[in-house]
């Protein structure tokens, strides 16, 4: 089946604004009358959601990186099934928070697994499917991950469970570096696809930025106020 729709993926340190800005653009894409979907990775579908609870928990901090690597692939499966392939055959524009340049820069930079394995995996389990348009957004790396830690110590726990999302931010400083330095790789591969946005500014900055950039993918006029 032709996939008709738009896939657009957010990508970028954990703290770095993606949620937001990812919220920001389908307000103005819905504006413009166009149909959204808007999801997440790991996660976007109830098994994925399941599977997102054992890799961001600190509970399961001794978590092998290659069982990582495979839980995060089996959630794509699922949710390329659920998610991302019925919502592009009918059309619609799919903005998700994460995909598999996550598990590259993550699991591939951060966790030492290289690249080729993360690669074969996207091939195999998702098809070579790729979006449209990835927009990085590059923070400032210290700055976003204390964002996120606080994030997440400041959430409760769902349905009265006492699992967590901190599992990632508990990472060294070089673990980060070597996961920004991997998504700059990728951006650097893929530059038809990967465009770097400066996320250092203002939300309303760096929404600005972004709908510039998806505006001219699109091709939408620029809107004005009335």
């Amino acid at each position: 089946m032709p996939l008709r729709g738009k896939f657009i993926t957010f990508e970028g340190l954990d703290g770095c604004g993606k949620s937001t800005q990812m919220e920001k653009l389908a307000a103005a894409l819905r504006a413009y009358g166009l149909p959204v979907v808007v999801t997440r990775e790991p996660g976007g579908t109830p098994t994925g959601e399941k599977i997102r609870q054992w890799l961001l928990d600190t509970g399961t901090s001794g978590l092998a990186p290659l069982a990582e690597l495979a839980l995060m692939f089996a959630s794509r499966a699922q949710h390329i099934k659920e998610v991302i392939h019925p919502a592009l055959a009918e059309g619609r524009i799919l903005l998700c928070d994460r995909f598999t340049d996550s598990t590259e820069a993550y699991q591939g930079g951060g966790r030492k697994l290289s690249s080729p394995p993360v690669l074969a995996l996207h091939h195999i389990l998702c098809g070579d499917l790729q979006p449209e348009l990835t927009i990085l957004m590059d923070s400032d790396l210290t700055l976003s991950v204390e964002r996120a830690r606080r994030r997440n110590k400041s959430r409760t726990p769902r349905n009265g469970g006492k699992h967590d999302e901190n599992r990632f931010e508990q990472e060294s400083r070089a673990f980060f570096e070597r996961v920004r330095n991997a998504y700059l790789a990728i951006a650097a591969r893929e530059t038809e696809r990967v465009v770097s946005v400066d996320a250092r500014g203002t939300p309303d900055e760096t929404h600005r930025k972004i709908l510039e950039i998806v505006r001219r993918k699109l091709k939408l006029a620029a809107r004005t106020s009335s």
